[in-house]
C-alpha cells in the first residue's frame, strides 16, 4: 500500500506530522494541474492520495473520475 499527501506550495499548515514522519507529501505549485499529478501517483501504483480541500476545489474528474476507481482512494482533508 502506497500512501501520498498533496497540498498547495503555499499551505504551510497541512500535513505536517506526515511530513516529519517521512511521508510522501507533494506541494504543487499550481493547483490547477492536481489532475495530473493524480493520473501520475495512479501511474506510480499509490493506492491512497490525501488531498486538502483546497487543491480538491481545482480538480475537474475528482469526483466523476475516481468515484468508482478500484485501483485508488483519494481521501479529501479540511
Amino acid at each position: 500500500m502506497k500512501i501520498s499527501y498533496i497540498k498547495y506550495k503555499r499551505d504551510t499548515k497541512s500535513f505536517k506530522i506526515p511530513k516529519l514522519l517521512g511521508m510522501e507529501v507533494f506541494e504543487i505549485e499550481d493547483p490547477e494541474k492536481i489532475d495530473n499529478k493524480i493520473k501520475e501517483l495512479k501511474e506510480q501504483n499509490y493506492t491512497s492520495v490525501i488531498i486538502t480541500n483546497e487543491i480538491a476545489s481545482f480538480s475537474n474528474d475528482l469526483i466523476n473520475k475516481y468515484k468508482r476507481d478500484n485501483k485508488i482512494n483519494i481521501i479529501i482533508t479540511p
